[in-house]
């Protein structure tokens, strides 16, 4: 077991405009296991400035205009599905559909094409007894979220099993060859940042096991959240990636949870903040400024990041419904 030495950050995982972060420092014990990738560290509870983990105080700070905005009839713009694109090929044998690209937060060009922060976010499918060819990534890092079948990824002289649930961190520079291994497709969300010039990459391939993170705890409580959420009312979030562990341009990347017939506070968007809503288990409403749409799996949508735009999701069905959700900003600090 190798020793290394982490600066692990309480950072605020929410959209204040009056950020508020603790740093620590601590010591921790990464395993060096046989055929397995160096797994992270669960995150520390989240120091938020509003009661809940709320991005706001309350009701009173949603600025309602006196008209309807205009911009809402425009909400399909800003959504995606991997049924409505093409399929392309990465990395040799991976076939890829895209659901959110790059494009413009304010005014997409065309459905979906609304990343600034983040390179594109796709559905992807590798066949049975397929692999990719050996890739290293160049300006660009990745992370692999699997839904369904069974594989193995070897980057770094590690390999790790694939299989529902498993988030693989993929960063710049790395070598790294994906098979599957089962006897159905090897089902997952592609999700591609950029790497800013100058920007170090970890050395190492991560991995985390959604279903072994324990559910994000804000340090203060409020009488507005549910028995077991984590604040925005309902919204159950266990963390995958972050900053810390060596993400460039997304800050956090988790999965939001939303039990049966509850619904996530209706908040809009800090300027430039990019939040990113991909359904991957169960139907649900998403909530858009005055518009409602039902979202499947393989469906993301983002609000208009001006402090105006208010969204929600909806879960008016009886089973749980999950989000894979990640975020950045548009705008350069």
């Amino acid at each position: 077991m190798n020793a290394t030495c982490a600066r692990l950050s309480l950072l605020t995982r929410t959209k204040s405009t009056r950020p508020n972060s603790v740093c620590v420092f601590a010591i921790f014990a990464l395993a060096a296991l046989p055929l397995a990738a160096q797994t992270v560290t669960p995150k520390p509870p989240v120091s938020t400035p509003s009661a809940g983990g709320n991005s706001f105080d309350g009701p009173g700070d949603v600025r309602y205009e006196p008209d309807r905005d205009v911009e809402d009839r425009r909400i399909d713009m800003f959504m995606g599905d991997w049924r409505d694109s093409l399929p392309r090929h990465a990395y040799g044998s991976l076939v890829l559909r895209d659901i959110l690209t790059r494009g413009d937060n304010y005014a997409p060009p065309e459905p979906g094409a609304i990343l600034q922060a983040a390179n594109y976010l796709a559905y992807g499918r590798l066949v049975p007894e397929d692999s990719t060819v050996p890739t290293t990534l160049d300006r660009e890092q990745n992370v692999f979220y699997i839904v369904g079948g069974n594989g193995e990824i070897t980057a770094g002289g590690r390999t790790l099993a694939l299989h529902k649930d498993i988030a693989i961190f993929v960063p710049a520079n790395l070598e790294f060859v994906m098979k599957n291994t089962g006897d159905e497709d090897l089902l997952m969300y592609v999700i591609s940042e950029p790497t800013p010039e100058g920007f170090k990459p970890v050395k190492q391939m991560l991995t985390v096991d959604e279903r072994k993170v324990a559910v994000r705890t804000p340090m203060y409580a409020s009488p507005f959240t549910l028995p077991g959420a984590s604040g925005h009312w309902a919204h159950i979030v266990r963390d995958l990636f972050s900053r810390t562990d060596g993400l460039a341009t997304i800050g956090d990347v988790i999965t939001v949870t939303i039990n049966p017939m509850t619904m996530g506070e209706p908040h809009p968007h800090n300027a430039g903040q990019e939040e990113i809503w991909a359904a991957i288990e169960g139907d649900s409403l998403a909530f858009l400024g005055t518009e409602l749409r039902i979202q499947h799996p393989g469906m993301a949508y983002m609000i208009r990041p001006d402090r105006l735009m208010t969204h929600s999701n909806i879960n008016a069905g009886d089973e749980p419904v999950k989000f894979l959700w990640f975020a950045g900003s548009s705008i350069k600090k």
